[in-house]
């Protein structure tokens, strides 16, 4: 058998390898999301639940804003979604643009190899003093993006103490009517008051489109049962929520990690079907980060490169259903 018939029989095996897991990935198998009343369901109209991991702030940690850390992530830690953060303020989007909006790109362009979902999050504590770049690349990423059903927009990671009726729904409706410009369909997750805590008052007033759904944050060493209170009042008054951001520590991401806590928050989450990502995958030496310092993307699969926090949520995503 001659080199070249090797190598044309190598190439064809690593080609149907690579097709057979696209065809068992989680878009191939879901397709087309859609939010119906509190839920979020497939193209077949099942219910599913999200679960993944976040990426850290975009400036930060850009050393696993790349593909060997989707699909690692995807094949040894069994996300079906992940979120990359890109950082806006502090030396990010705002300073250097284009290089902070290519690291998101190459974590979609993963995304959408590997057949995982992917939050594209604006990563910003003052979004509506940033409305202008903000409407700029979210119409830009819709564009380019729309055809793919992995995409999640969230338009704004954490609001600070502002109002929902006076400051946040007018920018998340401006920036929603750039996306569905381009894209009619995707799901759009749009960031609530504190922090991304108070839902309720997004459930009282909330935006009349298809596919919104509204952010719920929490840090299981800080907020309990006062927060899944909350949550639960704005899911009873018909608020879809989707957790893009959790950790299992206090608020500040360090201190111990307070994994009983935390199994309360999964507890809640399953049972109303709540979509999450995990603060974070990074290797900062504090305890929510999910690796140890000095970890590579390539070390994302060894137990030794695992923080308490990193091996508790690998658990939880090997072990449960999504």
């Amino acid at each position: 058998m001659t080199k070249k018939i090797i190598f044309f029989l190598c190439a064809i095996l690593i080609f149907s390898s690579l097709q057979a897991q696209q065809d068992q990935s989680p878009v191939k198998l879901n397709g087309q999301l859609k939010i119906e009343g509190t839920r979020l369901l497939n193209e077949k109209d099942v219910v599913i639940q999200l679960k993944g991991m976040s990426l850290f702030w975009s400036q930060w940690q850009p050393q696993y804003y790349n593909y060997e850390t989707i699909k690692n992530l995807k094949e040894d830690w069994g996300i079906n979604v992940v979120r990359a953060a890109m950082g806006i303020e502090h030396e990010g989007f705002l300073k250097n643009p284009e290089q902070e909006k290519q690291k998101v790109y190459r974590v979609i362009d993963a995304a959408i190899v590997l057949g995982l979902y992917v939050i594209v999050d604006w990563h910003d504590h003052n979004a509506e003093n940033h409305l202008d770049e903000a409407k700029r690349f979210f119409k830009e990423t819709a564009k380019k993006y729309a055809n793919h059903p992995n995409i999640i927009y969230e338009l704004y990671n954490e609001p600070l103490d502002v109002s929902w009726n006076e400051v946040l729904k007018p920018y998340h409706t401006e920036i929603i009517k750039e996306i569905r410009k381009f894209d009619k369909n995707n799901i759009i997750v749009c960031g609530t008051p504190n922090w991304s805590q108070d839902v309720d008052l997004a459930a009282k007033n909330p935006i009349k489109e298809d596919n919104i759904a509204y952010t719920l944050h929490f840090y299981a060493g800080t907020h309990q049962k006062e927060l899944m209170l909350k949550a639960e009042k704005a899911i009873k008054a018909g608020l879809p929520i989707f957790v893009t951001e959790f950790g299992t520590t206090e608020a500040n991401g360090d201190g111990k990690v307070y994994k009983e806590n935390t199994q309360k928050w999964f507890d809640f989450m399953d049972r109303y079907n709540i979509s999450w990502c995990n603060w974070s995958i990074a290797d900062k030496d504090e305890a929510s980060a999910a690796l140890k310092p000095n970890s590579l993307p390539k070390d994302i699969g060894k137990k030794e490169s695992w923080s308490e926090s990193g091996a508790f949520i690998r658990t939880i995503l090997t072990t449960t259903d999504h």
